[in-house]
């Protein structure tokens, strides 16, 4: 049986010197079964257009998203796009997800989903309604150690989750660098761009999501404040939330980007009533396991020893053959975004065959994902506008 033709991907975003395309493009092509052929790179059709024409490998470039979108319709069937990415800034996820969306054209989007939760809604309705894959890039998912620590927590192995410290701490923000012509700074602290949280939007998200996908816990409530210690600075630099979680217990998001020798400090540590679990993306490869009076094991990617002693005789075979390469050759951030593209591409594969597909938030973050993470910031800002008050999250759509 010959083998599929890699899917046609098309980028919404990217050009002039964005970071997030890069890692994503690399991922894309990882597996020799998803290509980049098409890209809608700029706001200007002018840029964009030669955006694509310098491309460091040959696309179809556009000059709007729209007309990338309402291209596709009229391709040959080999041409057309499978999915596309969207790598703007968080004001234009909306419009252009909603399009490829009324087009049957599925999304992998970057995160926040949106700047409102009206937005948010809105593209869940419409995912609903065409029935479609999307999904949203939280990156750190990716990893294998974060699926590993899913499994640990969910399956009971700590005890009864008591406390969730998440976190995701920064520092290149701690002077007003936006002021120096820094792109990727100055739209994450312009309200109209971000949204009404920056550092939350930005990277307290995915903290948020770490939380939510390693114990499989929701928030409930929350006491917020949103901080902002750069003068001149109109969104957020500091975030802090408080949490009251589904099964009773409490739990810490936060996240800075003033906290100087911070680089990209995102990690979990799990609380439960028979142990401990730590996490930390930036020593991706291991996941720490503390039980009380045992001595402290460390698990490592691509090296985990069945019916240990804690660990049982059986472990799930889609987690353990997750791995592309033997322990001791790290994977890392680039894994992160091919492991998430390809679970996508999995789903993808599935709708355009018309056969079921899951996207049911265990492989990548789905659009509910999306809304709950919107539904979250929301949430603090209000909290913060009322000195901490606590404030229930709004019912799931």
């Amino acid at each position: 049986m010959p083998s599929p033709r890699p899917l046609n991907v098309g980028l919404i975003g990217g050009g002039k010197g964005a970071f997030i395309v890069h890692p994503h493009q690399k991922a894309i092509h990882f597996d020799g079964t998803r290509r980049v052929t098409a890209g809608a790179l700029f706001p200007d059709p002018k840029i964009a257009l030669e955006e694509a024409a310098n491309w460091p490998y040959p696309i179809k470039g556009y000059a709007s998203y729209a007309e990338m979108i309402a291209a596709n319709a009229t391709l040959p069937p080999d041409q057309k796009l499978d999915y596309v990415l969207i790598v703007t800034p968080n004001f234009v996820h909306f419009d252009p997800a909603m399009k490829a969306l009324d087009a049957g054209i599925p999304v992998f989007c970057e995160k926040p989903l949106t700047v409102t939760l009206d937005e948010a809604a809105q593209i869940v309705a419409k995912v609903r309604e065409k029935k479609i894959p999307f999904g949203v890039a939280h990156t750190y998912l990716g990893h294998w150690t974060s699926r590993f620590s899913r499994y640990l927590v969910r399956s009971g192995l700590l005890g009864d989750v008591r406390w969730v410290d998440a976190y995701y701490i920064q520092g290149w923000l701690a002077t007003k660098v936006e002021a120096t012509g820094n792109q990727q700074a100055s739209w994450r602290v312009d309200p109209k761009k971000a949204g009404g949280s920056g550092c939350g939007g930005d990277i307290g998200t995915h903290a948020l999501m770490q939380l939510r996908f390693v114990t499989g816990l929701e928030i409930e409530e929350l006491s917020a404040n949103l901080e902002i210690f750069v003068k001149g600075r109109p969104i957020d630099d500091h975030f802090t939330a408080y949490c009251r979680l589904s099964n009773g217990a409490r739990g810490m998001v936060r996240a800075s980007q003033i906290a100087i020798g911070h680089k990209n400090d995102l990690g979990i540590e799990v609380n439960g009533t028979k142990g401990t679990l730590r996490w930390s993306q930036e020593d991706p490869e291991k996941v720490v396991v503390n039980i009380m009076g045992q001595p402290d094991r460390v698990y490592w990617r691509g090296a985990i020893s069945p019916n240990d002693g804690f660990l049982p005789a059986e472990l799930p075979a889609d987690l353990m053959a997750e791995p592309t390469i033997p322990a001791g050759h790290p994977e890392a951030f680039h894994d992160a975004f091919a492991r998430l593209h390809r679970c996508f591409e999995a789903d993808v594969r599935k709708y355009h065959a018309g056969q079921p597909f899951a996207c049911d938030g265990s492989k990548y973050a789905n659009v509910e994902d999306g809304w709950m993470g919107m539904a979250f910031l929301e949430t603090a800002l209000k909290s913060s506008a009322a000195n901490a008050a606590w404030m229930k999250l709004p019912a799931k759509v």
